[in-house]
Formats: C-alpha cells, structure tokens, sequence
C-alpha cells in the first residue's frame, strides 16, 4: 500500500451552490495529487476554525490525523457589517492556527460584494479558487516536509 497524505476539507455549506464549486474543485485538484481526504461540513464560516482546532486536538490526543487542512466557504456583504465581522474572525482564527501549529492550510474562503462575485471565483469553470486552496495546502504541506516538520 502506498502512504499518500490524508486532508481534511472544512467546507462551510451556507451559500450551498458556490460550496459546491468550491469543494468539487478541491476535491478534483486533492484527487490530482493522488491525496485522499475527508470532508467536514460545518454551518458557516465562523465555525471553520473551530473545526480545525477540534481535528488537531484529535491528532494531538493520538488519534490519526490530517497531512493538512482545506478551507472552504464564502462570505457575502449584506446591509450590515456582519460579514465583516464573520470574514475577520474566520481569517483570525485561520491564521492563528497554521502559525501557532505550524499546520499547512489552504485558505479557500471567498469574501465578495455579490452572488455572481462569489460564484465566478467559485466555479470550476472559472477561477476554481477551492481548487487553489488544495494547491495552496499542497504546496505548504512540501515546504513544511522540506523543514522536517510535516509527515503524513
């Protein structure tokens, strides 16, 4: 059996359609490398960090663990400023952990002014940017092998 990295994609389904673009291109690109994964769903993007934090601390307690970390959602201004306030803590929370933990994440969280925004850089067909997320995670995942600090 050949040892291939296992990924975990947090996906946040609140925008449902442009979620589904994002994780079909994270999951076409995870497939590409020859990675395998699971996919975690959770409510919103405020939640993402959170979930990460809970499979760290599901490796750390000696159960298996994730290679690296695929984040997926989409935030879409309103009539207030709370997706501000969602998209910060989310970017926050996200940054915190790869730094604090030295985990490779690929950031796939859309933060748009419209629906049609949002969907363009979603789609697969356009700019695929759950694809690049994957890449993203992928890429941090060599450099940190290359430190002697990942392994799968």
């Amino acid at each position: 059996m050949v040892d291939r990295p296992h990924l975990l994609i947090v996906e946040a389904r609140y925008y449902e359609d442009i979620a589904e673009q994002l994780l079909q291109g994270a999951v076409g690109e995870l497939e590409k490398a020859g990675t395998t994964h699971t996919t975690v769903t959770v409510p919103g993007v405020f939640e993402i960090p959170a979930a990460v934090r809970m499979a760290l601390n599901a490796k750390s307690a000696g159960r298996s663990g994730f290679a690296a970390y695929v984040a997926l959602g989409c935030v879409i201004r309103g009539e207030t400023d709370h997706n501000r306030h969602v998209a910060e803590a989310c970017v926050r929370g996200l940054t915190e952990l790869a730094t604090a933990f030295a985990v490779p994440l690929g950031f796939g969280i859309l933060t748009c002014d419209t629906r049609a925004q949002a969907m363009e850089r979603a789609a697969v067909e356009g700019r695929n940017k759950g694809a690049e997320a994957a890449r993203a995670a992928l890429t941090m995942l060599e450099i940190g092998q290359g430190f002697g600090v990942s392994r799968w």
